[in-house]
């Protein structure tokens, strides 16, 4: 498990805010994390308030700890790695009962001051950026904030493309039973434009390799946007399968052959195939390693 409840020896009658600045000497953003989620705890496991003072002679504090499954990061330099993620692996945990999520392997190869500098969905494999320390990881962040930064994926999408595709479309909330679909919009949402450029066609199963570059960052957007167009991703599990399906794919109540039976594949067929930015007055163009999408899209 990813959070450790540790125990530390406390000073009876102190603030608790205060101990964990002086004592523990933890940080003023570290100690407001812990006490704003309720992870600081008392022997009685009753959460600390910022203005209590400490009851006992020890406090307990919920705190993250990466444990590795033996993802490794596909490179690393001084300020920054990059890491090749798998497919259905998310990239940061959503509560404290996530069992593993990719800042188990960061935490675990880097330490507690690493962090994303962006995110993918869990259903989608490839690179991601990781800043080593609070400096580098704010300063990715930024450029991604920014947009300085270039992005191409690789998709298998059903049907026949032949040529290159511009999908300048908004993307809004679909505002129904599933909360996190999202739809195309000529009226309302936010500006949204990808570039589909065909790879190859394999005629005997109808499917097209393609890339897609994000020219915004919406969320779902290149899965969105391509099934706008009639070209849904091989595997997706939220669009174009109906509501229950998708809603018991969110639920995690569908196993691997019922969602091959309703979306085609056992996995979302998209991939962050390629990143490029500069970082230091030094230019990077990054490309993943994982040919896994490749491989499945010749067979």
């Amino acid at each position: 498990m990813p959070f450790i409840l540790k125990k530390y020896n406390a000073i009876s009658g102190k603030k608790i805010q205060l101990f964990l600045l002086q004592d523990l000497a933890l940080s003023p953003k570290l100690s407001q994390k812990y006490l704003s989620k309720s992870r600081v705890f008392d022997e009685n496991q009753i959460p600390y308030n910022q203005s209590e003072l400490i009851r006992g002679n020890s406090i307990y504090i919920a705190q993250f700890e990466g444990h590795t499954q033996g993802l490794k990061p596909l490179l690393e330099f001084k300020e920054f790695a990059l890491f090749d993620k798998p497919s259905n692996l998310m990239v940061h945990p959503i509560s404290k009962n996530t069992k593993y999520s990719l800042l188990d392997e960061i935490r675990y190869h880097f330490g507690e001051d690493a962090n994303l500098a962006h995110r993918i969905d869990a259903e989608t494999s490839g690179l991601v950026i990781v800043g080593k320390n609070k400096k580098s990881e704010i300063e990715l962040k930024n450029m991604f904030l920014e947009k300085k930064y270039k992005k191409s994926y690789l998709a298998i999408v059903e049907g026949k493309i032949t040529k290159e595709i511009k999908i300048d479309k908004k993307i809004t909330k679909e505002g129904k039973n599933i909360g996190v679909r999202m739809k195309t919009s000529q009226k309302e949402g936010k500006e949204s434009l990808t570039i589909i450029k065909p790879i190859s066609y394999n005629e005997k199963k109808n499917l097209t390799l393609i890339e897609a570059i994000p020219y915004t960052g919406r969320q779902h957007q290149i899965r969105v946007h391509l099934y706008s167009i009639g070209h849904r991703i091989l595997g997706d599990p939220i669009y174009g399968v109906d509501d229950r399906s998708a809603e018991n794919y969110l639920n995690k109540t569908l196993d691997k052959k019922q969602r091959e039976e309703i979306t085609g594949s056992f996995r979302l067929w998209l991939h962050a195939n390629y990143l490029e930015f500069c970082y230091k007055n030094i230019i990077f163009k990054l490309y993943s390693k994982n040919n896994s999408l490749k491989n499945h899209f010749f067979i």
